[in-house]
């Protein structure tokens, strides 16, 4: 079996359909790298390219060649030793001249790992991939309204990428049958006249040339009329119409007490990146509004969401109660699709649970198509996860997490968005 290598270079962007049949062939083993990277990367490092690992033996492709065993003919060039009938002896094993550094070994073989660049783009889609906000209904036309072109019948002008071949045919019929018919119908009768006259025995030579005069003339005016003319041509119509386009907010609720450690703040980071991240990056008109709390809860910008260092005590209600303001205030539940996603520790004051519960669900969750609650802790479950508890049995659209370590973020996040089944 002879092999060919191609080792003439692609011009700019031309393997991009190579390398895309390559990543839905192998898209399997490069989602389960890009899971897997996701936790090894820094906050600040999370939405960059990704040098992908996939095993050798799992792009291998199948291929046909000769078995062992039996009588084969072989020429190999250059040979300067043998001659035909002449027995080769077998290669004496364990004494080749390999060129590693360190110690050998006696049994074992194996191929290095095939590694694949993505870049930045193919990393966010495979990591959003199969991905949706739960229950997003469209509402109403916003003021970034969304347009779909539809057909609109046909117009009397247009680019000839829009001519419409057969009604412009049809047109230029009707229009030659409307302005030629009379003098058809006439033609008719002129010919039938005239083969009336020349089958007739009597002397008709005079009237004769002047019906094949007049059938001439009639002929030379309806071949004047244009088999096609500008008036008949017809091209097709588009118009935009307007569509009720989803707006949606994001709710971010962040717990920043002294309860909550660097490394549980970082988990939370995580998360909320991967979720801004995927907002942006899958919907093109979704607000984010960040809300951090401990005794108190404030609305801060994103700057400030991810990098303030304040701290203080626990009182989840005020972020809730915050949330509950913002939304009536600026949000009106019948024009936006709200969502919200608290991280917390579960740490909260005991007489506040209740409070926080009875917020949800009496102001919150009916005003929201989704809220989910994400406790990052390695202790056991704390007062406010027993309450929400409660509240997650009487409404489904409440969903609830725990995240232990940093393994756990992309898993968890990829549970709470999945698309759901039509």
């Amino acid at each position: 079996m002879a092999h060919f290598i191609d080792r003439r270079e692609n011009s700019k962007g031309k393997s991009t359909v190579n390398r895309q049949r390559f990543i839905r062939r192998y898209k399997q083993q490069i989602k389960k790298a890009v899971s897997d990277a996701i936790s090894k990367r820094s906050v600040t490092d999370i939405e960059s390219g990704e040098s992908v690992n996939i095993p050798t033996r799992d792009i291998k492709e199948p291929v046909f060649h000769t078995g062992k065993g039996g009588v084969r003919d072989m020429v190999h060039p250059g040979n300067d030793q043998f001659s035909q009938g002449d027995r080769i002896q077998r290669p004496l094993g364990g004494q080749g001249g390999g060129a590693g550094q360190g110690d050998a070994s006696d049994s074992g073989e194996g191929e290095d790992e095939f590694v694949f660049q993505i870049s930045k783009d193919e990393y966010l889609d495979l990591l959003f991939e199969d991905l949706a906000l739960p229950n997003l209904k469209k509402t109403q036309l916003d003021k970034l309204v969304e347009y779909k072109t539809y057909r609109a019948g046909f117009k009397t002008d247009g680019v000839p990428s829009n001519l419409d071949i057969v009604r412009s045919l049809r047109g230029s019929m009707a229009r030659r049958i409307a302005l030629t018919g009379d003098k058809r119908k006439r033609l008719r009768e002129l010919e039938a006249e005239l083969e009336t006259l020349k089958n007739d025995k009597h002397d008709h030579e005079l009237e004769i040339r002047d019906l094949e005069r007049e059938i001439a003339e009639l002929k030379s005016r309806i071949a004047k009329v244009p088999f096609l003319d500008t008036i008949d041509l017809r091209f097709r119509n588009f118009e935009k119409r307007p569509l009720p386009t989803s707006k949606a907010v994001m709710f971010c609720l962040m717990d920043v007490s002294g309860s909550m450690d660097q490394a549980t703040k970082d988990i939370a980071k995580r998360f909320y990146i991967l979720l801004y991240l995927f907002l942006t990056r899958t919907y093109k008109n979704v607000q984010v509004v960040y809300i951090r709390h401990h005794t108190q809860a404030k609305e801060v910008d994103e700057q400030e969401f991810f990098y303030s260092q304040e701290t203080g005590g626990t009182i989840v209600s005020s972020a809730l109660k915050l949330m509950d303001e913002i939304v009536r205030e600026r949000f009106p539940p019948g024009e936006w699709n709200i969502y919200a996603a608290q991280a917390s520790d579960g740490d909260n004051w005991a007489d506040d649970s209740p409070q926080c519960s009875a917020l949800l669900q009496q102001h919150l969750l009916p005003l929201v198509r989704y809220y989910a609650y994400i406790e990052i802790t390695q202790r056991q479950h704390q007062s406010l996860w027993r309450e929400y508890e409660g509240v997650k049995a009487l409404n489904d659209h409440f969903a609830m997490k725990h995240i232990r370590t940093i393994e756990d973020i992309y898993p968890v996040f990829r549970e709470l968005f999945k698309k759901q089944a039509a």
